[in-house]
């Protein structure tokens, strides 16, 4: 029952919006789709004698993009087509015994490695090998031949067939996927810098929460990561696909005010984990702070950061603008912040220039924090204006 309420749970979610269980069941009713014509191409019209090898091609290039879909069928192809050529090569010379098998497999593994068909390299072995098994059973020189050729019409046939399907049903258009990175990296940094805020404040920043905000630095950092590939994803989707054509989505189609947003944001969370480590490091021979009022203007100014960061942890390029105009009006709040912690930093005499403290770090960092989080405010109020 448990796992019948959490498949109707997962269905639910996939029919209501927009998300990964809709791509995940659109990608599994696509390829379905792609091998079932792939098949019946194959078995019924061309009577293949291996015509497994058509619906197997046509799901192995399926992907999220009909960019990488085509990068996938070229490559595959080409993997394919360089393993049955060394079976065909070695075969006529050498003969269908156990020492051909042997040169087949060392070159055919070799030739694997060339980098230019990147994660289909494999498939040159496999390839070289289902060769090797049709060679062995083939009774004449003709017969031979006609097999060989014919893997490779199935490969041909298994992945048009794929790139068409993945082209007319639902062609992907990811843009939102850029959106979405970003909007994760945000959340990321907003949790940091909430939990700083309030650590801060209340001094509680003792060894374990230390290596809590250190841990925190470094989820954020996967990120980055996770936001550069949904940037990537997002500009993959594009080329090939005739629904970037369709007005309802022209506004949608450039990604640079994302670019910009995750390479300041990057910065920012490279920033923040200088912060993070200088604290750990104090914190481990220092157990009390002298300089109280300072360190809670610092949280103020984390706490100003953080709702920027709030607001491109929700962002909808739909309501852009509004989002845009108010992220201005907090950067202005978060500057007044900052001037708070220059000016305390003056007045308290924080030392500054002692290395074995984090003062200094965490005055140059917030500078450097400040033209983060502005530029980043700057980029996509300039672009929805635009």
């Amino acid at each position: 029952m448990t796992w019948a309420a959490s498949c109707g749970s997962w269905l639910k979610r996939a029919l209501r919006a927009p998300g990964h269980e809709r791509n995940t069941a659109l990608l599994v009713g696509k390829s379905a789709l792609a091998a079932t014509l792939a098949w019946w191409v194959a078995y019924d019209l061309l009577n293949a004698a291996s015509p497994a090898f058509a619906p197997f091609s046509a799901v192995l290039i399926m992907n999220a993009t009909i960019y990488r879909s085509v990068w996938q069928a070229l490559r595959y192809t080409a993997a394919v087509t360089v393993g049955v050529a060394v079976q065909a090569a070695v075969g006529f010379v050498a003969g269908p015994d156990l020492f051909a098998f042997v040169l087949v497999a060392v070159i055919a593994l070799c030739l694997g490695q060339w980098p230019a068909l990147g994660e289909q390299r494999s498939q040159v072995a496999t390839a070289a090998f289902f060769a090797f098994s049709t060679y062995v059973t083939a009774t004449s020189t003709g017969e031979r031949v006609s097999q060989l050729g014919q893997i490779i019409v199935l490969v041909l046939v298994g992945c048009g067939v794929g790139l068409a399907v993945n082209l007319c049903v639902a062609p992907p258009l990811r843009y939102r996927s850029a959106e979405h990175g970003l909007r994760a990296l945000a959340a990321e940094v907003e949790a940091l810098l909430d939990d700083m805020s309030d650590g801060l404040c209340t001094g509680d920043v003792d060894a374990e929460r230390a290596r809590q905000w250190r841990a925190a630095g470094e989820s954020a950092q996967r990120a980055v990561g996770q936001a550069r590939a949904g940037l990537s994803t997002a500009e993959n989707s594009l080329p090939f696909n005739p629904r970037r054509l369709l007005p309802a989505h022209r506004g949608y189609l450039s990604f640079e005010r994302y670019r910009q947003s995750v390479d300041a944001l990057e910065r920012a969370v490279y920033q923040l984990g200088s912060l993070t480590r200088s604290l750990g490091r104090w914190r481990e021979t220092e157990n009390t702070y002298t300089y109280a009022p300072a360190l809670r203007a610092y949280a103020d100014f984390a706490g100003s950061l953080r709702d920027i960061a709030h607001i491109v942890a929700a962002l909808d390029s739909d309501t852009l603008a509004e989002q845009a105009e108010e992220m201005c009006r907090l950067a202005s709040i978060a500057q007044e912040a900052l001037d708070k912690v220059l000016s305390t930093a003056r007045e308290d005499a924080l030392p500054l220039s002692d290395a074995s403290r984090p003062y200094g770090v965490l005055v140059v960092e917030a500078g450097r924090l400040m033209e983060e989080f502005q530029n980043t405010c700057d980029v996509l109020k300039d672009t929805a204006d635009a």
